[in-house]
Parts: structure tokens; sequence; C-alpha cells
């Protein structure tokens, strides 16, 4: 049975590993192979930031009426993350160890709260609530690179 907690949750991962990747490229100063992994953070984060905007969360409004409440917590997170991510970019490209660092930092606490709102308490409701939860489950897994 496919539910949608553990797609969404490897692609988590998938996505931290990759911060990790820009961070340590940072930390060696090599800011063309940050530049690369931020790039590769950056596109993984838009494709799930997508697939929760577009398939997710309406499909959890949908069938638990329930607009404006959970899902509008995590649109406005998504657009700090976004926002956290540009700022790295822009550190990226002024070689800025220190305005890099400053942004990760922030972002680092913003995704692990996010992804800790979403796993625990979110992506259950929308196992036990989604009325199409294995097809939406497979949408996901389409959407997110099938990393699952």
């Amino acid at each position: 049975m496919n539910t949608i907690k553990p797609i969404m949750e490897t692609h988590h991962e998938h996505c931290d590993h990759l911060f990790a990747d820009a961070e340590h490229a940072a930390s060696a100063r090599d800011w063309n192979a940050c530049r690369v992994q931020l790039t590769r953070f950056a596109e993984a984060m838009e494709v799930h930031f997508r697939a929760e905007e577009d398939l997710l969360f309406p499909a959890f409004e949908r069938d638990t009426n329930a607009i404006g409440g959970p899902t509008e917590v995590m649109r406005t997170e998504h657009e700090q993350i976004r926002e956290l991510i540009a700022s790295l970019d822009a550190a990226v490209a002024a070689a800025s160890g220190d305005d890099f660092f400053g942004a990760s930092d922030t972002l680092a606490i913003l995704m692990e709260q996010h992804n800790r709102k979403e796993e625990g308490i979110l992506y259950p409701m929308c196992d036990d609530r989604i009325s199409d939860r294995e097809g939406l489950a497979e949408r996901l897994k389409q959407r997110v690179g099938g990393r699952a």
C-alpha cells in the first residue's frame, strides 16, 4: 500500500543531503562547486514544494475542507525557504562565506522545524484523510523522482 509520508520523508532526506553538499563546498571556499550544489538543492526543493502545493495540499484541503489551516502555514514557510535560498545564491555569487553561513544557519533551523511539522503532523493527517491516498502517493512519487 502506497502512503504519502515515506515518499515525502525520503525526498526531505534527499534535499537535506544536497543542502549539506552545498554547505561542504562553501566550507571549502569552492564557490564553483557550491554554485553547482546549491543549484541542485534549489531545484530539488522547488520540485518538492511544487509537488506539495500542486498535488498534496489541494487534495488535503478538498478532502478535509481545511482551507487556510496547516497547508497555509506550510505555504508561508515555503516562501520563507525560497527567500533564504535566494540569499544563499547571492552569497555564492559574492563569494561571501559570512553571508552564506548566516543564511544557511537560518535555513537549516527553518527546514528542520518545517520538516518536523510535515512529517509528524501533516503527512500522517494526509495519509488518514485523503480519499485517493494511493493514487496521490503514486503521483507524488513520480513528481519527486521516485525517491522512496
